[in-house]
């Protein structure tokens, strides 16, 4: 699904819709405004880790193919892109669980999920995100379309990620904790200021 369509879901021009981040931003720049983002370190000690990564979270495409989000990515450090991950991660998680997450274009961040955990210390989790992507035959794709298929084809008594879905919310409060103290100690690769390309509609 285009980034027109995901921002502005009452329009139905598919042309539109199958646009790009970048193509609809140089397309219709008029419902863009670029903003000065700043990341300093009382906001990184003020355990806000959504606030810490935003900048990327306007910056860095999940939706346009695993090149894009590598492309978006370059300018940012390798705590930064972690933590990123991870924000995807527990968000779709909590809103649907495992299945859901790797269903989603969010899928395409789960190696970065995963090796965040394992930075962050938090090594239950990453074992959690492992189990199903074992499920799914343990290299998931980064393409969402490939990525349905190999959920397709999950053995059917396996599917269901409500063990593993009750695993990670029994580990969130540590992990969150473990999160915190990791942004801490790495403050330096999280110190932002630039400006940052956003919808309108924000």
């Amino acid at each position: 699904m285009g980034f027109f369509k995901r921002l502005f879901s009452k329009r139905t021009d598919n042309a539109i819709a199958n646009l790009t981040q970048q193509q609809h931003r140089e397309q219709f720049p008029q419902k863009y405004k670029t903003v000065h983002m700043t990341v300093d370190e009382q906001l990184i000690n003020a355990k806000d880790a959504q606030g810490v990564i935003e900048p990327l979270w306007w910056s860095v495409s999940i939706y346009d193919g695993e090149a894009q989000y590598q492309e978006d990515l370059k300018p940012f450090t390798k705590p930064q892109r972690y933590v990123f991950a991870i924000q995807w991660y527990v968000a779709e998680v909590n809103n649907g669980g495992h299945y859901q997450f790797f269903d989603n274009s969010t899928g395409i961040v789960w190696e970065d999920a995963m090796r965040g955990f394992e930075a962050i210390g938090a090594q239950k989790n990453a074992d959690i995100l492992k189990a199903y992507a074992d499920r799914m035959g343990g290299n998931p794709s980064k393409d969402r379309e490939k990525r349905q298929e190999q959920l397709e084809n999950i053995d059917p008594s396996l599917a269901d990620s409500d063990d593993l879905d009750k695993m990670f919310y029994e580990s969130e409060a540590d992990m969150t904790d473990l999160l915190h103290t990791y942004i801490r100690e790495n403050a330096n690769n999280f110190i932002f200021s630039g400006k940052v390309t956003v919808p309108i509609s924000r």
